[in-house]
This record gives structure tokens, sequence and C-alpha cells, in this order.
């Protein structure tokens, strides 16, 4: 059964509880830890780095992706269970990170939320719209610390994208087109069989919330889920949260008014290939008119010639966005300088002289009550709403969806709305979602 904090045992408990909510009372972040393989182990060293952070205790499914916890961290106690680890050491703990799979993103944070602890959140914040709203509303009624794992949103790179387009250095935006060379999709159906589970690995826990099927090699764990509907968010939640992040961050974007899908639409199993999604969003004090059209383009898909043609001969790089403004272009590659178009014009203009942020210990730093973060939930989760929106709208191609987010439902596809939430298995819920 899932872990699940009761009112009496939150009630008995104010003294800690309202620690939690501020500093812990030792001096020193006592972190657990979800996940101890390839992003999850960089999220949670990147976390104990910090001086004042103990690696308490670490869960994680898979045994034979342990070896590089033990070597640097020997003394952190391992899980099988995350629920297990959570029932056990909440009184150990002033802190989590979730480094797992999309699916499972929501259903950890949620549990640790409710017993009081900060959370930092491997991007997408989580796999549903829904659960999106649901972590954004449990983070601001408990007044918790929160952090999105998109920490390029502080590096001078991004930050002085957001600066330029927000001073008016190219005008008032009049669109944005951004774009990933990645491809976490699949046009093939998975093969008919079943493989047999590796003996150091849990299938049916890393399942988790996710309905049961048979095991098959490689085409889920440990880096395939990404393309798979019911675990992965497509190439939107690996790098959409990067890449639109300073798009939000600079024009103030809230949820958009509608999406349109004008790629392929997914398989029973797998998220498509070469999406292009056209997003609208209200306005800002930063764009040209009432509402701001978005592109968003993955795997082989890019803007068109005519929009291309903006950044005159420089060759857009494979990951990045445009920005086209009143007054000139903005070619920000991911990750790097940006770069003011048409060169001849801003060849004297001074760029702004911004330093890099150390994102996690941003994090561990506002938990000890020391500043605040800047990817928290409240700020996360529109992001990671508008993203989310992008996978799904390619369920419906060709087709304009009209969002309305204060009421998480489309206002013209019934069929669109039955996506926004998942339904978790049986034995696998959790209060709150």
């Amino acid at each position: 059964m899932p872990f699940l904090i009761d009112r009496r045992t939150f009630l008995a408990a104010p003294f800690f509880v309202r620690h939690l909510l501020s500093a812990p009372p030792s001096g020193q972040v006592r972190l657990g830890a979800f996940g101890a393989g390839n992003m999850a182990f960089f999220t949670l060293d990147g976390l104990a780095r910090h001086p004042k952070v103990k690696l308490v205790c670490v869960a994680e499914v898979d045994s034979a992706r342990l070896d590089q916890l033990k070597a640097k961290y020997p003394d952190a106690r391992v899980y099988p269970d995350w629920r297990q680890m959570l029932d056990k050491e909440k009184p150990n703990l002033d802190a989590v990170c979730v480094g797992t799979p999309d699916h499972m993103h929501a259903p950890m944070a949620m549990s640790a939320m409710r017993l009081g602890l900060p959370v930092y959140q491997q991007k997408p914040m989580a796999h549903s719209i829904h659960e999106v709203h649901m972590l954004t509303a449990m983070a601001r009624k408990k007044n918790l610390v929160t952090q999105m794992g998109i920490q390029i949103h502080s590096t001078r790179e991004y930050k002085s994208a957001v600066q330029l387009i927000q001073s008016g250095t190219i005008g008032k935006i009049k669109e944005v087109h951004s774009w990933s060379e990645k491809k976490w999709g699949d046009s093939d159906p998975l093969p008919q069989r079943t493989d047999p589970v590796p003996a150091t690995f849990n299938w049916d826990h890393w399942i988790g919330v996710a309905q049961p099927r048979p095991f098959i090699a490689d085409v889920y764990h440990p880096v395939n889920w990404r393309k798979r509907i019911d675990f992965g968010t497509a190439t939107f939640g690996d790098m959409g949260c990067h890449i639109l992040d300073p798009v939000f961050g600079a024009l103030g974007l809230a949820a958009p008014l509608s999406v349109r899908s004008e790629g392929a639409a997914p398989n029973a199993q797998s998220w498509a290939l070469d999406s292009v999604i056209h997003y609208v969003f209200p306005g800002t004090s930063v764009t040209e008119a009432k509402t701001v059209p978005i592109t968003w383009y993955d795997g082989d898909a890019r803007p068109p010639q005519e929009i291309q043609a903006l950044a005159g001969s420089r060759k857009l790089p494979g990951q990045g966005s445009l920005f086209i403004g009143t007054k000139g272009v903005m070619l920000l590659p991911h990750i790097g300088v940006p770069l003011l178009l048409p060169e001849d014009r801003f060849k004297d203009f001074e760029m702004p002289r911004l330093e890099t942020v150390n994102h996690y210990h941003q994090f561990v730093e506002a938990v000890m009550g020391n500043g605040k973060t800047t990817t928290s939930f409240d700020y996360s989760g529109p992001l990671t709403e508008a993203v989310l929106l992008g996978p799904l709208a390619t369920r419906f191609p060709k087709t304009t969806l009209q969002w309305n987010s204060a009421k998480l439902k489309f206002s013209n596809s019934p069929e669109a709305n039955h996506h926004v939430r998942t339904k978790y298995r049986d034995g696998w819920q959790v209060k709150g979602l």
C-alpha cells in the first residue's frame, strides 16, 4: 500500500512539521532520494555536494544501479520500496529529491509533501496535468520549499536571455519558435514478447502507479521509458521544460489558451516523432498583441524557412529558441549565449553581466531559510502544464484544442479531457492525487 499520513499523526507532531516549514532545527539538511541511477544520481549528488546536506537514504528498484551511490555515499541507507523508506525514515528527513521516470514523480512528491517535506523534483514536474495542479496546490497549502530540476534556469545564459527580452532589447515580442532535435518517440509497435526480469530489478515496483504489463528488455528500463505513453512525456517532458523555460520566464506566460498539433498521432504505446505544436498564450506586457503564438518542433521538424532566414547566415543549433520582436530577433541556443540579430544593428550592444547560480544549492539554502528558489512549483507548475499539453495535443492531430486551465478541461473536446488525468492502478492510489 502507498504511504499515507493521517490527520491524527499530523496533528500529533506540530513541532516537527512547523520546523520543516521553516528550516531544519539541526542546521543540517537530511536528504532522502527517490532513485539512484543516471539523472537520479546527478540530482542527489548535486544536492549532497552542499556542505550542510547529509544523504540519509535512497529508494531504488534496481540494485544493479547502486554502485555509484555506494562508492560515494556508503552510509546512505537503501530501500527497495520508496513507500517503506518514507514510512521508516520520515523523522530523519528534512527534504527529498525525486529523479525517477516521469510517471512516479507526482506520487512520490505528493507523499513527501503531505509529510511536510520540501521537494526537489526533476523535470517534468509530473506525468499528467491534473497531477501538476495537485502538487502546486499542496506545496502552496503547506508553504513548502520546492524546486524543479531545470538547472539551466540558473545559468547566466538563460538569465541573460530573460533580461534582454524583459528590458525590450528587441522590442515587443511577436512570436517565438522553439525546437529540440531529440527523438523520444517511436512509430513502431512494441515487440510481442515477454522477457525474463533481471534478478536485480523489481519490475512491479518500477511500474508503480501505471497499469501492469509484461517486461520487455530495453523497451522501458533504463532509458526508453521516455518514448512510452504510460511512463514518459516524449521530447516535451525531457527538453521542453528546459527550452521553453526562458520563453516562459522572459514573456511572463501563464497557461495557454489553445494548443494544436500538426504532426502524427502516437500509436497505442509510444509517442509520435517529429512533433509540431502551435500554442496560443495570452499576451503580456512584453508582447506585441493580446495573444502571442509559441511554436514547438522536435525530432527532424524545424521552423519554416522564412523563420530560419531571420537568423541570417547562421544555421539553427540542434536545440534552442528564436524570439521575434518588433525591433530585432534573439537566437538562444540550448545552452549558449543569446545572439541579437541582425548583428550589425546590435554590434555595439553591451550584454548583461549576470552570474550562474548553483540551482541545487539554491534549493538547499531555501530549505535552511536563506532566500527562495527560482523554479518553485508556483513557477514550474504552469510551465509543466503548458509542456504537457503538447503530447496530449498530438493525440488529436489537426485539431485546435481550447484550454481552460482554471477548470482543468478543454472546452471543445470531451475526448481530450479524458487525458488530463491518469487513473492509478489498484493498490497504488496516493491521497491528494
